[in-house]
């Protein structure tokens, strides 16, 4: 079935309290899919962030955004006043999250809902301690050491702590116990809100696609929990970290700084955590993205300490061995494999044994220099089309930025002058990939200013939020109109 999507994450859903939530503009943000006559909603990661604020550095691969608790429910439910959440101030622009502001604010008032919760029933917040088990507790107890130690990393804790000595573990707990309890009720709350708007989407007719990245922060309750899982020397410190080599676009390489996974072990332990960790998010999501999915067939070892990306190396990774055992475990699953870069035959064949679809970007694809993979006559339909990512630049930002060779070619291959982005959408939409995806921002029509992600830079990313009134019933027609012509939808 050719099928349709917007990307667009939960962060950047207008709201009154500086980021978007799990709250009413959600489930408006599923009418207007809905009514735009598309069948998918991509996100990015939604775990919580840490430095950087990047989805992709998380402090769990299990664990929910706290930020993304709606507070106007929490009210709802009477575990706040409006007053509580009026008071703070959450940012001055209301198109821009101020990660600051929410970091200070934030966690103020969930503490306030906390302490209010805590009078109530507690059976189904038992209950669903019960069921994540497996991974709460130690992801609770991580941060709530993390907080005592004022938000220090975990390799900068006492030994104790940091080798987790069961006794200095169950000493802090003594210690800590309703510090650890308010972590774990942050979690019941984002999986609750969660749970209802999945709900509500499935109901309507729209997938939610999920995004996984393939590694994990060293800063996270996964490194801290399983050290033997990663390539750490026996002072817990990483001894090769992950990135890219030199490329035209990055001279010195991109240094990502993510340990490296011990794949000997995990391949000794049956993948039993990628097992789980993919469980967990096909449970979470309708589909799954895999980010950066070459590296299950070869990836980059950075020799830790290093500077650069410079003088790394290429070394093997699981390949199918590690899927086989998804699988075998899981049955066949949805997901979509990110596949995007510099691409050796060994991952085009890993991909094809998948099964798996790949991604085509058209941002990528009018190089007039050579033939290239990302242009529509040469895709299959076993394959998810994106005009753009959360990497690139919006179509208009994007066009901006085209030297006259690269411009002149876009033209003539689309077969027009102007109306470029426009353009661009509906080619995507036109080909014959089964899915394609849109950024929100495209078909707002906006520049580069509402650019979510400049790889290889901190500070400034990820802070992009639509307003309360650009999703219109006049551009659900537009969409609706372009989703039909090519099939994405039923003609109706």
């Amino acid at each position: 079935m050719r099928t349709s999507g917007i990307l667009m994450h939960i962060s950047s859903l207008p709201s009154d309290y500086g980021i978007g939530t799990l709250g009413k503009e959600a489930y408006r943000f599923v009418d207007f899919l809905k009514s735009a006559k598309q069948r998918c909603w991509q996100i990015l990661p939604v775990g919580p962030t840490s430095y950087g604020d990047s989805p992709y550095q998380s402090f769990s691969t299990n664990a929910g955004n706290p930020y993304f608790i709606d507070l106007d429910m929490l009210c709802e439910e009477g575990l706040l006043k409006k007053t509580d959440c009026d008071k703070l101030s959450w940012g001055a622009d209301k198109k821009r999250v101020d990660y600051e502001i929410i970091y200070k604010n934030r966690f103020k008032i969930l503490r306030k809902a906390f302490n209010n919760f805590k009078k109530g029933d507690l059976t189904e917040f038992n209950a669903f301690l019960e069921k994540n088990e497996k991974w709460i507790s130690n992801y609770a107890l991580f941060m709530s050491i993390k907080d005592d130690n004022g938000g220090k990393s975990w390799l900068e804790w006492k030994d104790g702590l940091r080798k987790r000595d069961p006794h200095s573990l169950w000493e802090f707990k003594s210690a800590h116990g309703d510090d650890v309890i308010f972590w774990e009720f942050l979690q019941f709350k984002f999986f609750e809100q969660w749970d209802k708007l999945k709900k509500y989407a499935n109901n309507n007719g729209i997938s939610i696609i999920g995004d996984i990245p393939i590694y994990v922060a060293l800063d996270s309750a996964d490194v801290w929990v399983y050290p033997d899982l990663f390539e750490l020397d026996g002072d817990l410190m990483p001894t090769a970290v992950a990135g890219c080599p030199p490329d035209a676009f990055s001279p010195t390489g991109q240094l990502w700084g993510n340990p490296l996974y011990n794949w000997k072990r995990h391949k000794e332990l049956g993948f039993d955590w990628w097992i789980d960790r993919i469980r967990a998010a096909t449970s979470l999501y309708d589909v799954v993205r895999i980010d950066h999915f070459r590296g299950f067939e070869g990836y980059y070892s950075i020799p830790s300490g290093d500077k650069t990306a410079e003088h790394g190396k290429w070394l093997k990774g699981p390949g199918m061995d590690l899927f086989d055992a998804v699988k075998k475990a899981l049955g066949d699953l949805p997901i979509i494999a990110e596949d995007l870069g510099f691409l050796t035959e060994d991952v085009h064949k890993l991909l094809k044994k998948s099964g798996f679809p790949g991604m085509k970007v058209l941002e990528f694809a009018f190089d007039p220099r050579e033939e290239s993979d990302y242009l529509p006559h040469t895709y299959t339909s076993n394959s998810v089309v994106y005009a753009g990512t959360h990497d690139n630049n919006t179509l208009l930002g994007w066009l901006k930025e085209l030297d006259k060779d690269t411009l002149d070619f876009c033209k003539k291959y689309l077969d027009a002058e102007d109306d470029l982005a426009w353009k661009i959408i509906k080619t995507a939409m036109a080909s014959v990939s089964d899915t394609a995806i849109i950024q929100m921002q495209d078909y707002l029509e906006l520049d580069e200013s509402a650019r979510m992600n400049i790889p290889s830079t901190l500070g400034g990313n990820w802070q992009w939020r639509m307003g309360k009134r650009d999703a219109t019933k006049k551009l659900a027609e537009k969409i609706a109109d372009i989703t039909r012509t090519y099939g994405r939808c039923e003609r109706q």
